[in-house]
């Protein structure tokens, strides 16, 4: 079988290469860690040499920028109130400690600049010599790698050839064949539309209409439209988007049975629009009247009024007629619109 024979061949090759490792590590590796011992070494000698002149230049540096600094201030001193110069602070003298500081600061710095010198000069025949090294290093392990090569060679040849005349599908066959739990393939991917449960149908969770109003904002004055449903347990929603998917929870709403339906504008009014205030009560009866005594009603109740706008009116009757069904009590203006549907199998009207 050609699984055995991977098996058999690749441990033989395992082992050839188990060998170069050991001969590497015995021939190469101890090699190579003498390098590294000489290349700490090396970077030892930078540190406490060249390392130190650097600390010694930055302090150097710091205290001319504070004696500088003192110059200034000094001056400064002198300039605005020159009574209050001392021995000290006297510029001349603070010129002077100036001047020797940077004296110093160059020696320092010349110091250090002789020691990158030599340091650099050193590093560069130190560096020549690790390349020589690690070259020898190379041209060793090269001999032994191709000497495990040439041993190894027709066993991989042997390998290439008996994996390309593997079927593709050989070892797939024979899994399908004798595994009972793969999913065949002419199974239908499910659809959430056709998945029933408990109250899918039930009255109360369908729409008794649902589409775009727009609706009054309350400091800004001006309407925004969003998608609205009226459901039959007398809640008007307002939804950020008409896919449940990106908004399945109102961002406002209203319980109907505790409020108070005005009326509709006319048909030839400008904007078609009706208006809906809270109430606490939840009662009242059936008024006909004008838009003004509509206001009155409200100023009254004490409840929040919001203003709604249809796109047309015969959109915003619909709504109206389906809205009037849910109120506690409503206002008239003009004849209602009688219409037809499943609003009346799915709502019955509280009107007192």
């Amino acid at each position: 079988d050609i699984y055995y024979g991977i098996r058999d061949k690749t441990r033989a090759i395992a082992d050839q290469h188990a060998n170069l490792g050991r001969t590497v590590e015995g021939s190469i590796v101890q090699h190579l860690q003498k390098l590294r011992v000489e290349i700490k070494a090396h970077i030892k000698n930078i540190q406490n040499d060249t390392g130190k002149l650097a600390t010694s230049v930055a302090k150097e540096r710091a205290l001319s920028a504070k004696l500088v600094g003192d110059l200034a201030t000094n001056i400064a001193v002198l300039k605005n109130t020159p009574l209050g110069v001392t021995a000290r602070s006297d510029p001349y003298v603070s010129n002077q400690v100036v001047a020797r500081q940077l004296v110093r600061q160059v020696h320092t710095e010349n110091a250090l600049h002789k020691s990158l010198l030599l340091t650099q000069s050193s590093s560069a025949l130190f560096e020549a010599s690790l390349v020589q090294a690690v070259q020898s290093a190379w041209a060793t392990f090269e001999e032994w790698r191709a000497r495990t090569d040439s041993a190894i060679r027709d066993t991989w040849g042997v390998l290439s050839r008996e994996m390309a005349a593997l079927p593709t599908d050989r070892e797939w066959i024979a899994f399908a064949a004798r595994e009972d739990h793969l999913v065949d393939p002419e199974t239908p991917l499910r659809d959430p539309q056709h998945i029933q449960y408990p109250s899918k149908d039930d009255p109360s969770v369908l729409p008794v209409h649902a589409g775009l109003l727009e609706r009054k904002k309350r400091y800004t004055r001006s309407y925004r439209e969003a998608f609205y449903v009226l459901t039959p347990a007398g809640f008007l929603h307002e939804f950020a988007s008409s896919d449940p998917a990106l908004a399945d929870r109102p961002q406002f709403s209203l319980f109907l049975p505790l409020c108070t339906l005005g009326p509709p504008s006319a048909p030839s009014a400008k904007s078609h629009k009706f208006h809906i205030e809270e109430r606490k009560d939840g009662t009242g009866g059936v008024h006909t009247g004008s838009l003004r005594g509509l206001r009155s009603s409200l100023t009254g109740g004490g409840g929040r009024a919001w203003a709604f706008r249809g796109r047309s009116h015969e959109d915003m009757m619909e709504w109206w007629n389906d809205i009037r069904m849910l109120c506690a009590r409503y206002l008239v203006a003009s004849e209602q619109m009688e219409r037809s549907g499943p609003v009346a199998a799915a709502v019955v009207p509280l009107v007192i």
